[in-house]
């Protein structure tokens, strides 16, 4: 019979053992930041009644849908994790209890042509609150906090989130008589980092917008206030006064830069920026990206924002929310190109690797059996092997430990500990073995999985 090639589905990330525990690293440590905050985890299925997860889709959206048919339903895979949340939200909202602050990481799927760094499946890491009628404005500041939070866990120092509100940039078009062309205006806007003010004044002037040279100029003239937060705040209060809308967002946008210090961001990590829109109509409120200092070319890692109803097509109630989306997949595969990951970072499966050196294999496994106990990760090598073969596999696996236990160990009532990285061996106590490799993998356990480059 014919062997099948092995192969894996292009834009279907597969990992080797040692990146994947770096990875599941990255995940721990977002689930804690997350849970530092009171964010409870959630997770909802990954195959939806097509009619529920397409409900508010159409264009892309629904180009790009995995959709299949299994007997009479009609099922899609999900395609984000905002979308499952607002079905979420509208199906227990009685049993909910508001503001509801939820985090889920799990993989989402698009069926659009894979590429350099895009993916067909990929994991996203989403936070949002979720309001009942109202939600404070505190809870917009807050999310650049956590954001900050997050990256600084994982070991980035270089990243900055750019903060806007689209009622800034609504009053503003309103003030110019451009209210209905405003959200394709925005979306032309937010093209400015990749194409150029020229490109954008071309795409404003051009015959799909069809804005005057003035418009265009007066439009880039406000995108392009820049400066620490407080000089672009107090050059926005120029306008004041011109329209209502303009002037809550400048005070939602004002608390946000005041309590963002409050939460303790530094400032040289945020920045107010004009030019940050967010493509979707969706928000509302609050927009937010975040970007690598020094791989601005990468786009942003993360972004997000405030919207004013999650879930009007499941339901009548009114259901504010504002929230901030990962895209972890993408953002892995970016900092391993980059060369940004921890190659110190303990990546083996195990701390120690018990080889047993006698017929009967009871006093080995009763010592792995009291390392497990002791919290200490032990794996029990019993294959019929050649030394030379055994500590290979411990070298392959990069495991840090390995306890030798023959004859004259039991005897004695103790193991050879040989510490892989300098070649030292001891022969110990369990207890003494137990505290040796606690003391010696305390700092280990604590590393983070991304160690920027010197520059």
């Amino acid at each position: 019979m014919a062997k099948q090639k092995p192969r894996t589905l292009s834009g279907f990330m597969e990992l080797l053992p040692a990146p994947q525990a770096q990875f599941e690293r990255m995940v721990e440590l977002m689930r804690q930041s997350y849970a530092l905050y009171g964010f409870t985890p959630l997770d909802t299925p990954v195959i939806e009644a097509s009619e529920v997860l397409l409900a508010k889709a159409g264009g892309e959206t629904e180009k790009q849908i995995y959709r299949f048919n299994k007997g009479d339903s009609d099922l899609s895979l999900r395609f984000d994790l905002t979308v499952p949340l607002a079905k979420y939200v509208a199906l227990h909202y009685a049993e909910l209890s508001f503001p509801f602050r939820r985090f889920q990481i799990g993989k989402v799927y698009r069926g659009e042509r894979a590429q350099r760094g895009r993916f067909r499946e990929f994991y996203q890491a989403d936070i949002d609150v979720i309001g009942d009628g109202k939600l404070d404005i505190v809870n917009e500041a807050e999310i650049p906090a956590i954001i900050y939070q997050t990256f600084t866990s994982l070991g980035l120092r270089r990243f900055q989130v750019h903060v806007n509100n689209r009622k800034v940039l609504s009053g503003f078009y309103a003030m110019l008589g451009l209210t209905e062309k405003s959200g394709d205006i925005m979306r032309v806007v937010d093209k400015l980092p990749k194409i150029g003010a020229e490109k954008v004044r071309e795409l404003l002037t051009g015959d799909g917008l069809a804005l005057s040279g003035e418009q265009a100029d007066e439009i880039l003239k406000f995108i392009s206030i820049t400066g620490s937060n407080n000089t672009v705040l107090s050059a926005l209060k120029e306008y004041c006064g011109r329209h209502e809308l303009f002037d809550q967002g400048l005070d939602e946008l004002s608390a946000v830069v005041k309590y963002l210090g409050t939460f303790g961001v530094p400032e040289e990590n945020f920045a107010v920026d004009l030019t940050i829109a967010r493509g979707l109509d969706y928000y509302t409120g609050t927009v937010y990206e975040t970007f690598m200092l020094d791989h601005p070319e990468i786009g942003s890692i993360c972004s997000g924002g405030r919207y004013d109803n999650l879930a009007e097509y499941y339901t009548d109630k009114q259901l504010p929310g504002v929230g901030i989306s990962i895209g972890l997949t993408r953002l892995f595969y970016v900092l391993q190109e980059q060369g940004y990951l921890n190659g110190a970072l303990l990546t083996a499966p195990a701390d120690v690797l018990v080889l047993p050196m006698t017929d009967d294999l009871s006093p080995a496994i009763a010592l792995a059996t009291a390392l497990r106990g002791a919290g200490i990760r032990a794996q029990l090598y019993t294959e019929q092997k050649k030394f030379k073969q055994k500590m290979s596999y411990a070298d392959k696996l990069g495991v840090p430990y390995i306890l030798l236990l023959g004859e004259d160990e039991i005897t004695q009532g103790k193991a050879s500990l040989k510490d892989m990285r300098t070649g030292e061996q001891e022969l110990l106590s369990a207890a003494e073995i137990i505290e040796r490799i606690r003391l010696a993998l305390a700092g280990s356990a604590a590393q983070a999985p991304i160690r920027e480059p010197e520059n």
